[in-house]
């Protein structure tokens, strides 16, 4: 016999008094993932990319990329072991283009030199390769990727495994005819697709380090006019890259040392000179120069006014991220232009390019701001 409820007793209080559970949706599913570790495992690559970046400048600043004349991923992870293996490597190297109207005469320790540096530029790319094999493959068997996230990081190794393909494509362009180095336009698609990569990461990072339903709370407060002007900033950056890795293809940046002229003039003696005109886009190396000089001004200028746009912006985050990027920038040019002045010499070229991988996570990750705004409280 049921007993009697006094009207003021709560519904529902016979229920169990066990504790109650919240339930959980597909988005709350992320705790259970392991976000944290992917992001570790992202940074290993992303500091693994970089130095990858900064190896192959140096083997390109080195003429060291032609020293390897066959694409062996395998077999040629091992160097020349005894004096007959590296007498036949540089017998191969003496059968190019480089040799016969580069190098003709150098001796086998100088090309123990060159081949060095091309060997340990493949090495470590075969290494990338392996921290993403090794990561992938173990949080996919471990069941703990996050929805939606296997094709992306999946991405990233099919990126990696074209990027060798592309290297060796480039490779390939210096061993015939009378070329002395790679076809510059091949070592732009290259640098650029490493670029690529590097942004993916980073990307990659900064939504990991967020939950899902934060990012789709935040994206409802994005800020369209900032985030236009950021992809802008992309845009031009990344094209400055490409003609970055032009400049360096033909060696442009050791000619033409004052500025802001060029030879005296705003623009280079015989811009049009090769025939026909377009392929000075690419051999041309006071073409080529110019056009890299005239974006890096158009993007300096780009940075200026997205800085003093972001000024409006009533979320501090945004602003502290385009005051690095102005930041970036205004470092950037004066590298450059130290670089020029000085003809290009090694460690400032290279740090150029690596001031290039600098401003551009600082762009990508203003991008991000305006895209998924950090909550901010009222007093800011």
């Amino acid at each position: 016999m049921s007993q009697k409820r006094s009207i003021f007793e709560d519904i529902g209080a016979e229920k169990s008094e066990a504790p109650a559970t919240r339930a959980t949706g597909v988005i709350d599913a992320g705790r259970r993932d392991a976000r944290g570790a992917i992001r570790v495992w992202l940074a290993i690559l992303f500091v693994l990319v970089f130095a990858m970046i900064a190896v192959g400048g140096l083997t390109r600043l080195t003429d060291s990329g032609l020293s390897i004349t066959e694409w062996n991923p395998v077999s040629g992870a091992l160097p020349p072991m005894n004096a007959a293996d590296w007498e036949t490597e540089f017998e191969k190297y003496r059968q190019i283009p480089q040799y016969e109207l580069l190098n003709k005469g150098m001796s086998l320790s100088e090309f123990k030199a060159i081949y060095w540096w091309e060997w340990g530029h493949r090495q470590l790319g075969r290494f990338v390769g392996l921290v993403w094999a090794l990561g992938f493959f173990g949080f996919l068997l471990t069941r703990r990727i996050p929805a939606g996230w296997t094709p992306r990081l999946l991405g990233l190794g099919v990126l990696g495994g074209l990027q060798g393909a592309i290297g060796w494509w480039m490779v390939s362009s210096g061993l015939e005819g009378t070329m002395l180095a790679v076809a510059s336009y091949r070592l732009a698609i290259h640098l650029g697709l490493a670029f690529l990569i590097l942004g993916l990461i980073a990307w990659y990072r900064m939504r990991l380090k967020r939950p899902e339903r934060e990012l789709m709370q935040a994206r409802r407060g994005r800020e369209q006019l900032m985030q236009g002007w950021a992809v802008a900033l992309i845009g031009v950056a990344f094209l400055q890259i490409l003609l970055g890795a032009l400049v360096a293809g033909i060696d442009a940046g050791r000619n033409y040392t004052d500025w802001p002229l060029m030879a005296g003039a705003f623009t280079p003696p015989g811009m049009w000179d090769i025939t026909p005109a377009w392929r000075n886009l690419f051999e041309n190396d006071g073409t080529v120069q110019f056009f890299h000089r005239l974006v890096a001004y158009g993007l300096f200028v780009l940075a200026l006014v997205t800085w003093f746009l972001s000024r409006r912006s009533a979320l501090a985050a945004t602003r502290r991220s385009f005051d690095w990027v102005a930041v970036g920038v205004f470092g950037q040019a004066v590298i450059g232009i130290v670089t020029v002045m000085h003809s290009s010499p090694l460690h400032i070229a290279l740090v150029h390019q690596l001031g290039a991988v600098i401003v551009w996570v600082l762009i990508l990750r203003a991008r991000f701001q305006t895209l998924y705004p950090s909550a901010q409280s009222v007093r800011g």
